[in-house]
C-alpha cells in the first residue's frame, strides 16, 4: 500500500521538488531559461510568414479567388494563405498566454512548478507538431490550434512556472532572479529566428518551403530543454533564507512579509493599477516591435544608403539595401529588449520597483516625444539610440513586475497573481500593433508623407505612458487587513513518500555543495551556448547599421 501511495503521488509532485541538503539555488535560475529560451520563439514566428505565404506555389504565392469567403479560406487547399491571415497566429498565442496563466496560475502554485514545466513542454512541443500537419494538409485553422490554443497555452504555463520559485529562493535579489529567467523569453526568438531560417532553408526542396519540417526539429529540441529544464526545478524548504540574510527594512514601505491570497489579491485597487502600469507600458513598446523595421525604412528612406530620395522613391534594388539595414535595426533593439530584462530588474533591487517604473514612465515620455524631431533633424545615430532605450524598458517591465507583485502581495501566491496580471500582456498585445498601425494608414490615406506618418503615433503612446506614471504613482502599500490572517500550512506529506530534511546552514550542507559545485556551470554553459550563438548571429545583422 506504501508503494502504492508513493506512486500514485508521483515524481512530478511538489512534495518531490523540495530541495535536499547541498542544493545550490543557482542551478534554478537556468532550469527557468531553458524553458523561456524555448518559448520565447513565439516572438520569432515571423520568420514563417512569408515561407508559408509560398506553401502552394513555392516560389511565388498562389492568389486565392477574391469572393472566397472567411471560412472557405480555413481550408482551401489551392492557393496560398495571406500573410495578414498567418499573423493571426501570434494574436492568438499573446491571447491564450495570458489567459492561460490567468486560469491556471493557482493550479501552478498548488502542484509545483515542476509539474507545471512539463505540461506547458507538451502543450507547446505538442503544438508545433499538430501545426506541422497544418502545414502538411494546408489547413490554417490547424496551424491556429496547434500553434495558437495548445501551444498558447503551454506558453502561459511556461512563462509563470519558474517565477514564484526564484522568488522563495532569491528574496534578497527578487528582480535579478526574475529578471534572468524572463530575458529568456526575449532571448528565444534570437535564438529560434535564425536557426528556423537555417532549417528551412536545408529542408527546402522543389514541392515543400520547409516549414513543417522545421515545425518537428523545433518541437523536439525543444521538448528535450524545457523538459531538463521542467525536471530541475527544486522548492526551498518552508520558510527558508539565505545565509546571513535579513528581510528588507520598513523603508521600503511597499515591501510586505505578509502574504495576500490570489482570490483577495485580484481585487485590490493595488493590482488594477499595477494591471495599468503594464498593460500601458506593453502597449507602447510592443507597438514598435511589430512595425520597428517599416518605421525606419519609411521614415528615413534612401538616407539609410546615403541616397537624399524618399522611400517611395526608391529603387527595388535600393529597397532591398535598405531592408537589411532595417532588419540589422530589428536585431538590434532585440538585444536591448533582452538587456534590459536583466538590467533593469537587477536595478529595481536597489531603486525599489515604484521607482523604476516611474522612469521606465518618464523616460519613456521623454523619448518618444523626442522621436519626431529626432526624425526630421536626419540623426540616425540618435534616433536608433532612443528607440534601443525604449525597447530596453520595454523587456525591463516584464521582468520587474514579478517582483513588484511579491512586494506587494507576498511570496506565497505570487505566481497565481501573476498568472492573473499577464491578461494585461494579452490586451495590450492586441492593442499596441493595431494601434500603430492604424494611425500609421489613416495618416497616409489623408496625405502625410510617410517620413511623418509616425510622428501623431509617437506622440499618443507617450500619453499613454503618461496614463501609465499616473497608475504607478497611485500605487500603495496593501491595507493590513487584506492579508491573511494565518499563512496557510505548508503541505501535508504524503504517506508513503519521503520529505527531504530542511535545508540548514550547518557544516554538512556546506560540504555538500561543494561536492555539487561542478553542476552549476554546467547547467549555466547549457544555456549560454545557444544564448552566446544568438548574440553573435544578431550582431552580425545590426553591424550593417554602422557600415
Amino acid at each position: 500500500m506504501v508503494t502504492s501511495t508513493a506512486t500514485s503521488s508521483g515524481w512530478l509532485s511538489r512534495e518531490r521538488t523540495i530541495a535536499r541538503p547541498g542544493f545550490s539555488r543557482w542551478l534554478v535560475p537556468p532550469a527557468a531559461l531553458a524553458i523561456h529560451l524555448c518559448i520565447g520563439m513565439a516572438y520569432g514566428f515571423s520568420v514563417f510568414w512569408l515561407p508559408l505565404s509560398k506553401a502552394v506555389g513555392i516560389t511565388s504565392a498562389v492568389a486565392c479567388p477574391k469572393d472566397l469567403g472567411f471560412f472557405a479560406l480555413l481550408s482551401v487547399t489551392t492557393c496560398d494563405w495571406k500573410i495578414s491571415l498567418l499573423t493571426w497566429t501570434f494574436t492568438i498565442f499573446i491571447v491564450i498566454l495570458g489567459a492561460s496563466a490567468a486560469l491556471w496560475g493557482g493550479w501552478l502554485e498548488r502542484s509545483g512548478p515542476r509539474k507545471g514545466g512539463v505540461v506547458a513542454a507538451l502543450c507547446w512541443c505538442g503544438g508545433l507538431f499538430i501545426a506541422s500537419l497544418g502545414v502538411i494538409a494546408h489547413q490554417i485553422w490547424i496551424i491556429w490550434v496547434g500553434c495558437g490554443f495548445i501551444g498558447g497555452v503551454g506558453l502561459g504555463l511556461g512563462y509563470i512556472s519558474p517565477v514564484s520559485t526564484l522568488i522563495k529562493w532569491f528574496p534578497d535579489r527578487r528582480g535579478m532572479a526574475t529578471g534572468m529567467a524572463i530575458m529568456g523569453f526575449g532571448g528565444g526568438a534570437m535564438i529560434g529566428a535564425p536557426l528556423a531560417d537555417k532549417l528551412m532553408k536545408y529542408f527546402a526542396t522543389p514541392t515543400s518551403v520547409g516549414v513543417w519540417q522545421t515545425f518537428l526539429v523545433l518541437g523536439a529540441v525543444y521538448f528535450v530543454f524545457m523538459m531538463g529544464g521542467a525536471l530541475s526545478y527544486r522548492l526551498p524548504p518552508e520558510d527558508w533564507k539565505p545565509a546571513g540574510w535579513q528581510p528588507a527594512s520598513s523603508k521600503r514601505t511597499l515591501q510586505t512579509e505578509h502574504n495576500v491570497s490570489l482570490d483577495v489579491a485580484w481585487r485590490t485597487p493595488q493590482f488594477w493599477l499595477l494591471w495599468g502600469v503594464l498593460c500601458l507600458n506593453v502597449t507602447a513598446g510592443i507597438g514598435i516591435l511589430a512595425m520597428a523595421s517599416p518605421l525606419l525604412q519609411e521614415v528615413f528612406g534612401g538616407k539609410l544608403i546615403g541616397v537624399p530620395v524618399a522611400f517611395s522613391d526608391l529603387t527595388p534594388e535600393q529597397l532591398s539595401k535598405i531592408a537589411a539595414i532595417a532588419a540589422g535595426f530589428t536585431g538590434l533593439i532585440s538585444l536591448f529588449n533582452i538587456a534590459g530584462r536583466i538590467f533593469w530588474a537587477s536595478l529595481s533591487d536597489r531603486l525599489g520597483r515604484k521607482a523604476t517604473y516611474m522612469v521606465f514612465f518618464l523616460l519613456g515620455i521623454a523619448l518618444y516625444a523626442s522621436v519626431p524631431w529626432t526624425a526630421a533633424t536626419g540623426n540616425l545615430a540618435l534616433f536608433v539610440a532612443s528607440f534601443c532605450v525604449i525597447l530596453s524598458m520595454y523587456g525591463g517591465g516584464f521582468a520587474t513586475v514579478p517582483a513588484y507583485l511579491a512586494d506587494l502581495f507576498g511570496t506565497r501566491m505570487v505566481g497565481a497573481i501573476h498568472g492573473r496580471l499577464l491578461t494585461a500582456w494579452s490586451t495590450a498585445g492586441v492593442i499596441g500593433p493595431v494601434l500603430v498601425t492604424y494611425i500609421r494608414e489613416f495618416q497616409l490615406s489623408h496625405g502625410v508623407p510617410r517620413a511623418q506618418a509616425y510622428s501623431v503615433t509617437m506622440y499618443v503612446l507617450a500619453g499613454l505612458l503618461a496614463v501609465g506614471f499616473l497608475c504607478n504613482w497611485g500605487i500603495h502599500a496593501v491595507a493590513q487587513d487584506r492579508y491573511m490572517k494565518v499563512d496557510a500550512p505548508a503541505a501535508t506529506p504524503t504517506p508513503g513518500v519521503r520529505t527531504p530534511e530542511p535545508l540548514a546552514d550547518t557544516v554538512s550542507v556546506e560540504a555538500a555543495s561543494r561536492r555539487n559545485a561542478w553542476l552549476v556551470p554546467l547547467a549555466w554553459l547549457a544555456v549560454w551556448i545557444p544564448i552566446g550563438w544568438g548574440v553573435w548571429v544578431t550582431l552580425q545583422k545590426a553591424a550593417v547599421l554602422f557600415r
